[in-house]
Order: C-alpha cells, then structure tokens, then sequence
C-alpha cells in the first residue's frame, strides 16, 4: 500500500519481532487497528509494551516484520503525517525549567497552532489533568505523578488523529484517573484512534480493544466481552442454593459447557448465553430438589482474565516445545539408529 492509498486501518503490524542481542522483546506480533479505536496493550512491567509503541513511532525499527501507521513507514514519517500523531512516553522528557504551562504551549507552538486556539487548548488541557492551579510551577518542583498528567496534557494539546499514551494513568489517583478516560473516551468520539499501554488490567473495560501481552507474545486481540468468554469458555451464571446442592447433575443440559463447585451452595455453570440459559439452570435446580437463593451472570475481574489467558499460552507454548524436542530426539534416535545399521553392515563386509 502507498502512502496515497486510502485505508481505514490507523495502524498494522505484520510478523513484528524486535530483538536486542539475542533476547526478544516483542516476538512475531500482528495485529490492525481501525481509525476511531481505543486499544488497550495490557501486560506486565518488561511484557514488550513500550516496545510495541517505539516500533510503531519509528523510533526501533523491527528486526523481522512490517510496520505500518497511517499508512507509513513509522520510520519515514512525511511531517504532514508527524503533525497528526501525539506521543506520551513513559519517562519525563519535557523542560524542567519551563512552568507548567510554559510545557504546553510551546508543544502547542510545535504543532502550528495560533494564538487564539492554543490559548483555549492549553487552558483546556490543562483542566483535563487538573493542573491548571499549578501552571505556573516548574515542572521540575512538580511531583512525579504532576509530571505524569503535564506530558498526557502536552501530548493531547494539538488534538491529534492519532494518539500514542505509554502508561498515562501511572501515578494517578482514581478520581483524575476517571476524569483522564472521559477526556480519551471524547476524543474517540471525534474520531481519533488510541493506543494505550497500562499495567492496570483493570482498565481494559475502557478500550474498545485489547491486547494481552506477556513475555514479548500477543496473547490474545478482543473486545473486553470476548476476552472474558475466552477465558471462560462462554458466558458465566452463578447459582447460592438454600441448602447443599450437587452441580454435577447440571452437566446434562443443553448449552452447559462445564459446571464448578464454588462451596456446597454455590456453583458456577458455562453456557453459551447467560441471559437465555439462567431460567433453564434454575428450573433444572429446582426439578432436581434444590431451592434457588440467587442466581446471576458472573463476570470474571480482568486480572482473572489475564491470569487464565497468560497461564493457558504458556502451557501451550511449553506443550508445544516439549512436542518439538520429542521429534527432535526422535528423528535423532532414528538416524543413529541408521547410522549403526550402516556400520554393521560395513563391518560385515
């Protein structure tokens, strides 16, 4: 695709793998994401986050793979496509020495924008983050999580198409934290895409999408709703009984996937869709002699989520070696098999 072409994709990456030295720090990624989306990359700290954000603002160029972002080479960006991108990295780089608003208006001056309208974005950038009582402090006399909300505010000044947040929430107290997602949430409703790395699981019910990341491999790529129905298998319904009941009996019922004991009253039953299923487990309780208390679709917290999907990959990944290193021994066992027969029959002659 030319840089002419038009697309609705903000960004891809195909077979993305960056190695330093011998270690890989993001191994064989694809992935697209449409204009107008929020994508969460969520992994722990060292899982290739920052990684991922760096190749795809040209900063790290892939050892294997492509990587395109509006239709570019991130690494040979035309300044037209520069100017339509907003960049948070994850260490202070401003100017200490300039105030708070200072910071911001000379980003705003960067990116071209006049007088009148800087005056009101910096004036309303800095309220997003709550910052504009300290406008006129150095950013080196502000705290760290100050510092934190004073390069989300310059890197959402020129209102860009495109905005690339790396860890923008760190350091954050809940209630800013809250005012921070309102403000990418508007600026999804205008149309600009987001690519947000976090460490708070949690915050993935704020993207559109999200990536699980961990050890440098994609995970998993869904909606915040189909990750949860990876993890489980479907949909969850949570069933308190009055008095001790066996779940196994549910297993029989169409659309039951599995059942779980939770303690001697309560269970868990996997079906594909809650909302039909649940009068269906309550009858199937009742017909067997139990008495519902309650029962309600359960919805697993992200870190569960996480957890099991990041505990699944890595008993696949390690079944799979240990299945490679068995043919490997195999086809070794069978060539020095070979070889001896060779040499028997050498020796014979």
């Amino acid at each position: 695709m030319t840089a002419a072409e038009p697309t609705t994709e903000a960004l891809h990456l195909r077979n993305a793998t960056m190695m330093f030295g011998g270690m890989a720090a993001v191994r064989d990624v694809s992935l697209s994401v449409a204009k107008g989306t929020i994508l969460g990359i969520i992994g722990p700290s060292g899982a290739g986050k920052t990684t991922m954000v760096r190749l795809l603002t040209g900063a790290l160029k892939p050892t294997r793979g492509s990587v395109r972002v509006l239709g570019e080479d991130p690494r040979q960006f035309r300044r037209r496509t520069r100017e339509r991108i907003g960049y948070m990295p994850q260490l202070f780089t401003l100017y200490p020495d300039l105030t708070a608003g200072e910071n911001v208006n000379f980003v705003a001056s960067l990116f071209g924008l006049l007088w009148p309208r800087r005056r009101r974005r910096v004036h309303e950038v800095l309220r997003t983050v709550d910052l504009w009582p300290a406008r006129g402090r150095r950013a080196a006399d502000l705290s760290g999580g100050m510092q934190r909300r004073l390069e989300l505010a310059c890197a959402l000044v020129h209102e860009p198409a495109l905005l690339f947040l790396d860890e923008p929430t760190a350091g954050i107290d809940p209630l800013l934290r809250a005012r921070v997602w309102e403000e990418l949430h508007r600026l999804r409703s205008l149309g600009r895409t987001l690519l947000i790395t976090t460490q708070y699981v949690t915050e993935a019910e704020e993207c559109d999408m999200v990536a699980l990341i961990a050890e440098g491999h994609l995970i998993a790529l869904d909606t915040p709703d189909d990750l949860r129905r990876k993890a489980t298998g479907g949909d969850l319904i949570e069933v308190e009984t009055a008095a001790r009941f066996n779940a196994s009996k549910l297993v029989s019922l169409p659309h039951v996937r599995s059942v779980s004991q939770q303690s001697p009253r309560t269970f868990r039953v996997t079906v594909d869709d809650a909302g039909t299923a649940t009068p269906d487990v309550v009858s199937a309780v009742a017909a067997a002699g139990g008495e519902v208390v309650s029962a309600r679709e359960y919805r697993l917290s992200f870190d569960e989520v996480f957890a099991e999907l990041v505990a699944r990959d890595r008993d696949t990944r390690a079944a799979a070696a240990s299945e490679a290193e068995a043919s490997r021994t195999d086809k070794k066992d069978k060539r020095d098999t070979t070889d001896r027969s060779e040499n028997k029959g050498r020796d014979g002659t």
